[in-house]
């Protein structure tokens, strides 16, 4: 055996060793969880009783056919249908702004990015108190234009969009910081050249140049803001516990449920399960767009 052929080993080994504590960490916290959830998905495992056997298939027929399932869905479509198009298009909108502007710049990252770093379980109860249906700030602004009061936690119309909003509230700043650092890749010289092409309005500049060269940056912020919305679970822990009349009761809320107040862990297994499925198609599709975007 070559000196070089020696050393590569060695390296190797090295190398082997260096990864293994990392590997065995995520096999420890992740995947060895995951291999038993999707075990547990297919028996019919309760806290309440030692005994257990496997049921197969069983309890993804039973959330199939599960009405409170379907509502659950539901529910998560149409925040997310509220949530997804303002936690895109508002980000983008002060990220724009915000880029062009030379004075106070520094100040408005900082007070658009401070809600980021709150913890939105604490905060969660100070929204409670503004959207009050009788005491709250809110609807003492309303009623000075003569609308209200909104019962904006109580109403089934209007909880899944108040939901939505304090979520914006939290997630606005993130995204903002995600497009700012992909307008600063841009070279300047590409609007330079849009220029001299004859895209001098700013509406030109955005389509022909900025929007394109924001590709990645879009379909990374598009997919994790999907991803956030299907993990909406706090906010409506605190706030409305499923309520009002099942108004709120989200697909993470009822795994939730179905877990930890029903003690039915088989079957909460099977919905972990597939929100793992939705997760994972969604992270694909980023893969998928992001290398075509970046070809």
């Amino acid at each position: 055996m070559s000196a070089t052929a020696s050393l590569h080993r060695r390296q190797s080994r090295l190398a082997y060793a260096m990864i293994a504590p990392a590997a065995l960490l995520i096999l420890l916290i992740y995947i060895g969880p995951m291999i038993s959830v999707v075990l547990a998905s297919a028996t019919d495992y309760s806290l309440i009783s030692d005994y257990w056997e496997w049921v197969g298939l069983d309890n993804y027929r039973q959330m199939f056919a599960d009405a409170q399932f379907g509502n659950a869905l539901r529910n998560t479509a149409i925040y997310a249908a509220v949530f997804l198009p303002c936690a895109f298009v508002i980000p983008l909108t002060l990220a724009i702004s915000i880029q062009n502007r030379k004075q106070f710049r520094s100040l408005f990252e900082i007070l658009y990015f401070m809600p980021v770093t709150s913890t939105l379980t604490a905060m969660a109860l100070v929204w409670s108190a503004l959207m009050d249906s009788r005491q709250g700030i809110l609807n003492q602004w309303l009623s000075t234009i003569g609308i209200g009061p909104v019962n904006f936690l109580g109403s089934p119309e209007a909880v899944l969009f108040s939901l939505a909003g304090i979520s914006l509230w939290a997630i606005i700043g993130f995204n903002m910081v995600l497009f700012m650092a992909g307008l600063t890749a841009i070279p300047r010289s590409l609007y330079d050249a849009a220029k001299i092409d004859g895209a001098d309005h700013p509406v030109d500049e955005f389509l022909r140049v900025t929007w394109p060269a924001l590709a990645p940056t879009s379909v990374f912020v598009a997919v994790t803001s999907s991803i956030t919305a299907f993990k909406l679970f706090d906010t409506v822990a605190v706030l409305t516990q499923g309520q009002p009349d099942h108004a709120s009761e989200v697909f993470l809320y009822l795994t939730f449920l179905e877990g930890f107040e029903y003690f039915n862990m088989g079957y909460a297994a099977a919905l972990s399960v597939f929100f793992l499925g939705v997760i994972f198609v969604f992270a694909l599709i980023q893969t998928l767009l992001a290398d075509r975007t970046a070809h």
